[in-house]
Order: structure tokens, then sequence, then C-alpha cells
């Protein structure tokens, strides 16, 4: 496999980097596409996506970043953050000397790939944006406030154990595949985050008050957007009705997961990605393509979905309307790393 490149940028006098692992040449020409970058969410740095290098890694280029406010990056100042993060994804593909890349974002990396999509679609040659936090209630709003009260008092044990398990499904009626791991993964990235870096605790605080921007629909970029069946942080239903606003996109769900589905499932997430942006069918089952939607029917829609969610106390189950999924199979993937651990290949540039 080849050596892993880091390379160092700046945007507005921010310090930043990315990480460039080249394709293989020995995979071969098959279904080769365009760079993937990978962006996730708070506190995931440049060092969280294995299972993105071992799957992407024979048809593209694969790039993880520390933007700025993530990871060994510098902090973001006061202010809107978004302008900022959008030419801080510029500068990584003009400094890869690429016309177009495919993009993925998680979670809060799905909101500023959509914000990157929206801004320059040109430069973007797919989309795929997986728990996509577009509806955040405001019994999940008071539960944070809550969590980052602890971290303020310095109790970042007791912040950990509650950022874990308010990004997670918790109903013992729904199962959650290797829920418990994935729970302690979560847990100990972000002591590991708050104990390295000087800023995380910012980050994070700044993460949880930002509330994304996702208005305003998008067309020209091919785009999935996947949930996890239990996602509760924003219901499935929610990023279905989202995903309308993307001309000709497609959505899904994947069984047995939540929030943390990229943990959870690991390796189909990532066998679902590098389907889609190498343009392979998606699963057994066809996944449906949603019809574009007027801004003012979305919100319409938005409106009552919230209220239906919130009225139901939580995500909905198995019975949620949405896209056909995609099923994985049995398959048990190998344990991910927590997102923000560190790997050994490294060769600075």
């Amino acid at each position: 496999m080849p050596e892993e490149i880091i390379r160092s940028l700046t945007v507005d006098g921010l310090r930043y980097g990315y990480r460039l692992l080249p394709r293989d040449p020995a995979a071969g020409k098959a279904c080769a596409t365009e760079p993937v970058l990978v962006i996730g969410g708070a506190l995931q740095g440049m060092y969280g996506w294995p299972q993105m290098d071992d799957h992407l890694g024979p048809v593209a280029d694969v790039v993880t970043a520390d933007l700025p406010g993530m990871g060994s990056a510098d902090p973001l100042p006061p202010g809107p953050s978004a302008p900022v993060l959008r030419a801080a994804v510029t500068g990584i593909i003009d400094d890869l000397g690429a016309s177009r890349i495919n993009l993925f974002g998680f979670s809060y990396g799905a909101a500023i790939a959509f914000g990157c999509a929206r801004h320059d679609p040109r430069r973007i040659a797919r989309l795929v944006l997986g728990g996509v936090p577009t509806h955040i209630g405001e019994d999940q709003r008071a539960y944070w406030v809550r969590a980052t009260q602890a971290l303020t008092e310095g109790d970042i044990e007791g912040f950990a154990s509650q950022a874990a398990d308010g990004l997670m499904c918790l109903d013992p009626e729904r199962h959650v595949h290797r829920r418990e791991l994935a729970r302690r993964y979560v847990r100990r990235s972000f002591l590991h985050a708050l104990a390295h870096s000087e800023h995380a605790a910012e980050s994070l605080r700044r993460a949880l008050g930002d509330r994304p921007d996702f208005s305003g629909g998008l067309s020209g970029v091919p785009a999935l957007v996947f949930a996890g069946e239990h996602d509760t942080v924003t219901p499935p239903e929610l990023q279905r009705r989202f995903a309308e606003t993307i001309e000709g996109s497609r959505f899904l769900t994947l069984p047995e997961s939540d929030h943390w589905v990229v943990l959870e499932r690991s390796d189909e997430v990532a066998a679902l990605v590098t389907r889609f942006f190498t343009d392979q069918p998606l699963g057994p089952d066809p996944v449906a393509r949603l019809p574009h939607q007027a801004q003012g029917t979305r919100t319409a829609q938005s409106s009552q979905a919230a209220q239906s969610s919130q009225a139901g106390q939580g995500a909905p189950g198995p019975q949620v309307s949405r896209g056909t999924a995609v099923s994985p199979g049995n398959s048990t993937p190998a344990s991910p790393p927590p997102p923000g651990s560190p790997t050994p290949r490294t060769a600075p540039l």
C-alpha cells in the first residue's frame, strides 16, 4: 500500500492540514474514480477512518483532514464558521490539483460537505451525507446544555459519558449492532480529544451550539443520503425529507444502527460509499431516487415531521417511511478504532 502524505495549509491565517493516501497502483484501473475527501463529525480528525482506506484505497486517492477547529488544526475564530470551512475544503481540492472530488460528510461534517456542494457544485463529482443533523429538538438541546455544564465544571469523565449517551439509541427495545462497543469507543474518543487538544472543549461547544443550514436545496450533484434506522439525533424520516431537497438524490437506512452507524456498520458504510462513488449498484435491492422538492414544500414537510417525531418521543423504529434499505447481511466487520485515534502510517511532506 502506498505511503500516506501529510500536507499543511492555511486559510485566513489559520493552520490546518490533510492526509492523502494515494491510490494503490497495483489495484489496476477498474472502477477508478476522483479523489475522495472524508469529513467527519465534531472532533473527528484525519486519523479516524481506516475502514475508508481499506475500501476506497483500490479505487481512489483517499483524503482525510483536520479542518480548522478539528484535531491538530488551529481553533476557529469567533463568528460564522461556514465560510472559513468551505474555503479550507477548497484549499484542499486546489492543493490536490483536482478539478473535482467526491465528498463524504458525516454528522457535523455533513453540514460542511453540503455547504461546499451548494457553494461550488462544479468541484463536487458526487456527494454522500450520513447522519445528517437537520433537526435538533428542544429536549435534545436541553440535554446538551446539561452535558456542556459538566465540561465547564471540569467533569470531563461525566461529560464524555453524557456525550456518548446523547448520540446513541439506548432503548433496549431497539436492537443496535455492536451498541456497547460503539458506546465505549465514542466515550473514549471524547476523552482522548479533550486530553490531547487544547481547544477541543471550545470546538465541542461551538459544534453543539451551531445551527447548520440545510436549506436551499441542491441540483447538479449526484447525491446519496443515509441514516441509521434508530438515529436519535435526527430521525431518519427527517433526514429523508432533507434528501428530497436534493435533485435526483437517493436515500436509504441501514438497519440495527443509530447515529453512530459509521462505527456500528463500519464496513457496510465504507462499501456503500465506495459503490456510490464508482457508479456501481448500491445493493441487491434498488434504492429509490427522490423527487426534487420546492423549498416551501420542504419546509412545511419538515415542520410537520418534526411535530410528529416529538409526539412520538424519539426516533422512528422499523416502521419509518423511507427509501428502500440496503441490507448489509450478517457479516461482522472488524472493530474500528475510535474517531481521532492515531495510526502509524505518517510521512510528513
